[in-house]
């Protein structure tokens, strides 16, 4: 059976709440507006299911037996794996020092009982939402992470539109770090981000995107007429703003020392830039997924690393030949 990606399950809404009454009123209303729910009776029992059921968000009451909704955040945000779970807690009271406490112990929101409906559906949906622009962005670049690239590929896709990938990714990235540190390996990927970004947007019309999918691994999405000129020119940009990221006496002599395992020094040559491409013309492939678009052009990454200095391998093959597209 093969699965549309552009088919997404409902938000699963966990609701927890001992008064049963108000948990049915707070279902049904999700349900209606299209939202999958799922109860608990206490902060024991809620637990329990996020770790079964892994939700969307959860709507928690303040007053409970057993573990009221306040201990039931500082959990959710003590384990790193329900810590981004967003939490809109629920209280019977209008006082200023319960909304303050509720969100001091990590909630998203608070709504006062009785609350309106459509602003109870109001706040589950701008709560998704930020949780959602949150988790899309990188939060050393501030650009589109995984799901946003996924997505903007998916939508070229179906308006018809031909359309090229590339992956962009520095070459002995691992030096720098080793020699350096992390935080002045940071500073190269804000520097390539940099660098991208401004090649985008010299690209002009129609709009190229950029995402950031982790690490030093980035992501252009853009017409193929706009690809190699684009990639061209981050590659001078980002080169000159690297050479000025090293110490000005590793810069002069063209690489770093860096040392081994046993503690020898081993020779690293400067940072370079490895981009493989792949496209929705030139080769006849009938792409059926972001990912699989994504994999080509990673595969033509690695042919890149292969090459010496910077490098762009584009992907034209047909049925029985390889070509890998111009060096830098």
């Amino acid at each position: 059976m093969t699965v549309d990606p552009a088919v997404e399950r409902p938000d699963l809404i966990l609701v927890v709440d001992d008064d049963q009454d108000i948990a049915r009123f707070v279902s049904v209303n999700l349900k209606i507006h299209g939202f999958e729910v799922v109860l608990a009776g206490d902060g024991m029992e809620a637990l329990e299911l996020v770790e079964q059921r892994h939700p969307d968000l959860a709507v928690v009451d303040l007053m409970m037996p057993r573990m009221d909704g306040l201990e039931l955040t500082r959990r959710l945000r003590a384990n790193p794996m329900t810590s981004a779970l967003p939490v809109i807690m629920l209280t019977a009271k209008g006082m200023t020092v319960d909304k303050v406490v509720g969100l001091t112990a990590g909630a998203d929101d608070y709504l006062v009982k009785p609350f309106d409906t459509l602003e109870l559906i109001a706040r589950v949906r701008s709560t998704l939402r930020r949780n959602q622009e949150f988790r899309e962005v990188s939060p050393l670049t501030g650009l589109p992470g995984n799901t946003r690239v996924r997505r903007e590929i998916l939508d070229r896709m179906r308006s018809g539109t031909d359309y090229a990938v590339g992956y962009v990714d520095i070459d002995r990235f691992k030096s720098v770090n080793d020699v350096y540190g992390f935080e002045r390996g940071d500073e190269f990927i804000t520097a390539l981000a940099r660098s991208m970004h401004r090649a985008v947007v010299s690209a002009g019309l129609p709009p190229a995107f950029l995402g950031h999918i982790g690490g030093d691994d980035f992501v252009i999405v853009c017409h193929p007429d706009q690809i190699l000129p684009l990639t061209q020119q981050a590659v001078v940009d980002f080169e000159q703003a690297a050479d000025e990221l090293y110490d000005p006496e590793h810069a002069k002599r063209g690489y770093v020392l860096v040392p081994d395992r046993r503690g020898n020094l081993l020779k690293a040559h400067l940072v370079t830039l490895s981009i493989g491409v792949a496209q929705s013309t030139a080769t006849g492939r009938k792409y059926a997924d972001p990912r699989e678009v994504i994999a080509v052009a990673s595969e033509m990454k690695k042919v890149a690393k292969n090459q010496p200095g910077s490098y762009i391998a584009v992907d034209r093959r047909k049925a029985d030949s390889g070509n890998d597209g111009p060096k830098l």
